[in-house]
């Protein structure tokens, strides 16, 4: 089984999704993708539809897809939070993340990401006590990098 991330980075990108979430009601997911055809911001929707992120109750979820043979990624939010987020928010995270992968911190730019956004969902979508976890906090991979 190929993996993008090593066992350090893999965990710390977990715990940088539980800690963002642990403030917000807010979902972030990574997926990677060993392959993938055709435009990568059309990939990240039906990654997103998939894992049924479009499913989650206030449409907050946020999803980071990864596709390292192509040398692309694609950050993408669903309806509830792409509405509250400021004007070009989703190309300042891609240039945070892409700065940090230009210099081989793959862990480390999708957690400086996850922070990012997490702080962003804790304004606009702050924990409530019946917040519940509506997805998965690990990261997922396509078929093909398994």
């Amino acid at each position: 089984m190929v993996r993008f991330f090593s066992q350090a980075e893999e965990a710390a990108v977990i715990a940088a999704i539980q800690l963002a979430e642990s403030k917000t009601s807010g979902e972030i997911r990574v997926h990677v993708e060993k392959q993938g055809t055709g435009d990568i911001m059309r990939e990240a929707v039906r990654v997103f539809r998939k894992l049924k992120m479009d499913r989650t109750a206030m449409r907050n979820g946020v999803l980071i897809l990864i596709a390292p043979e192509r040398r692309s990624f694609a950050i993408i939010g669903d309806e509830g939070i792409d509405a509250v987020v400021p004007a070009g928010f989703w190309d300042a995270e891609r240039d945070i993340m892409r700065a940090h992968f230009s210099r081989g911190e793959y862990g480390a730019g999708v957690c400086a990401v996850v922070h990012e956004v997490g702080e962003k969902l804790k304004v606009h979508f702050p924990r409530q006590e019946n917040d519940k976890n509506e997805l998965s906090d690990e990261i997922s991979y396509g078929e093909e990098s398994e």
